[in-house]
């Protein structure tokens, strides 16, 4: 037999061995009888595979139309995982605020951050070390220091249009891709206020590299693949070990100079665990790389789609101009600097909640089932699934799913913050429904609980969840919404902006929901 019969057998074999895959597991799922204590399974063609190109590329179309089939509990195959989505804000409090007995986000998610933040922190350690970890990040994140950034995030934003987008002022106008002066103005504003004066004046090409690097280990591949023998992971992990060094060499030179600068370095240098060790060198290390990482993402995602809304839709940008000027005027025809005590002033608060609720950067979360957990009946039950007759109903009351140990649960206030069924034209972009003072549905009160890094409200149950919910609920959100906010008033003021192309749809495939390209923005300075 010749080579090439040889291969042509190998492909015909391989043909026939996926084919034959898909067929039993198609028979599976119409023969095979259902455990009515587990949650439906969506119908999907290919085993393992599963349902990642729907759920990969379109999650809201994904989740609208299996709720519609299975309810809003319903379990999927997802690249080797069986995921159990939990929709809905008692779905999203069921996940969210599920007891540490039966589920675990460290399991779910440590083989993508431990690569890129390192080892010893966030989900590298117990939940319990992670929560005091929490609560030596909140030191670092005061109403002092707060009063001190709004400056600073103004200075670094001005500093940003009149040297790179402007050129020195040689220019009055630019058009670029949003996500360009989103991201640059993102990095150095936290560089600037959280990060130090060491990691602000070390930001140079190299350090863009570095970044670049590390920001590569950041992907759904890394999420699904953890360590593949590719060179993107090589050069990830370099990365990490090159910013390592260079916040434990700032660690080093502040100690032989014995400086303590009031910064974010010097607040977790002061902590100390419940067992009295201070944190090492390589744990503050991970700690900052993650705060530059994970906040990095996530604010410089939601300012281009700030910049995109207010592109969209010049009057809305003139009105928050015409804002500034009531709030902040000076009497002589110019604007009081931004100050923290003032800068929510209503329209700007209310645009960017709107931002969080249509544009969240993460729309789904996932925890590990580590046992049995089973559905509340106010979440779901095969008793409420949808097209069942009202014998079946009768027969099946007292019956409650169970999540199997080993799957994972998924929680998606994403799809609850635009849901028709709980907002008013869910989908649409209105930042006026939070002017009128109309609650959040699900947002009554639902009790506060320490989960060790300082008194929170659960808040599982609120339909709006742009930071989460819970034990793991973003430490940053504060610090977020002064940032967006400080850099969103301070464009408003700068320039003014157009888009040269229609509004650009949400890019499912990235691990943080950005505008697809085109997102070009045609920027004009201000006279």
């Amino acid at each position: 037999m010749g080579a090439s019969e040889l291969i042509l057998g190998s492909l015909c074999a391989a043909v026939g061995l996926f084919v034959g895959a898909v067929v039993l597991n198609v028979l599976w799922q119409l023969i095979a009888p259902r455990d009515l204590t587990r949650p439906p399974i969506v119908f999907h063609w290919v085993p393992i595979f599963g349902c990642a190109i729907s759920y990969g590329t379109q999650p809201m179309k994904f989740f609208e139309e299996n709720r519609e089939k299975y309810g809003p509990v319903f379990t999927y195959p997802l690249l080797g995982r069986w995921v159990t989505a939990c929709l809905g804000p008692q779905g999203n409090n069921f996940v969210f605020n599920g007891r540490l007995q039966y589920v675990n986000a460290e399991m779910a998610y440590t083989h993508l951050t431990t690569p890129v933040f390192g080892k010893e922190v966030v989900y590298d350690v117990p939940n319990a070390l992670f929560m005091q970890q929490k609560k030596f990040v909140k030191y670092g994140l005061t109403t002092d220091r707060f009063k001190r950034y709004v400056g600073i995030i103004r200075g670094e934003t001005v500093d940003y249009l009149t040297k790179h987008l402007f050129a020195g002022d040689t220019k009055t106008t630019a058009t670029i891709d949003v996500f360009a002066p989103a991201a640059e103005i993102t990095i150095c504003t936290a560089a600037a206020t959280l990060q130090g004066k060491e990691v602000r004046e070390s930001m140079d090409k190299s350090f863009a590299d570095l970044f670049h690097d590390l920001d590569g280990g950041f992907t759904p591949l890394n999420f699904v693949f953890p360590n593949l023998p590719l060179p993107s992971y090589r050069r990830r992990d370099i990365a990490r070990e090159k910013l390592a060094d260079f916040y434990i060499g700032i660690l080093s030179k502040r100690r032989m100079n014995d400086e303590q600068p009031d910064d974010m370095i010097t607040a977790l240098q002061n902590q100390r665990y419940k067992d009295g060790k201070p944190l090492t060198d390589r744990q503050i290390a991970g700690i900052m790389t993650a705060l530059l990482m994970g906040g990095q993402h996530t604010s410089a995602a939601t300012s281009a789609w700030g910049i995109l809304r207010l592109g969209e839709r010049p009057a809305l940008q003139q009105a928050l101009y015409d804002e500034q000027v009531k709030f902040h005027s000076d009497g002589n025809g110019g604007l009081n600097p931004l100050a923290y005590e003032t800068l929510q002033t209503p329209l700007l608060s209310a645009f960017i909640k709107e931002v969080l609720r249509v544009h969240p950067p993460l729309h789904s979360t996932m925890r590990k089932v580590i046992a049995d957990y089973p559905v509340p009946a106010a979440v779901a039950s095969p008793s409420q699934e949808p097209g069942r007759s009202a014998a079946e109903r009768k027969s099946l009351e007292g019956f409650e799913y169970t999540i199997p140990k080993g799957h994972f649960v998924l929680a998606a206030p994403g799809f609850s913050m635009v849901d028709k069924k709980i907002w008013k034209e869910g989908d649409k972009f209105d930042e006026t429904r939070w002017l009128d003072g109309t609650p959040v549905a699900g947002e009554e009160d639902q009790g506060e609980e320490d989960f060790g890094w300082g008194i929170v409200s659960k808040g599982g149950k609120s339909a709006y969840l742009p930071f989460g919910a819970g034990r793991h609920r973003c430490i940053g959100e504060q610090f977020a919404i002064l940032q967006v906010g400080t850099i969103l008033a301070t464009l408003v003021r700068e320039m003014t902006w157009t888009l040269p192309a229609p509004f650009p749809e949400n890019d499912y495939t990235t691990m943080i929901v950005m505008p697809k390209s085109p997102r070009d923005v045609c920027f004009t300075r201000r006279k």
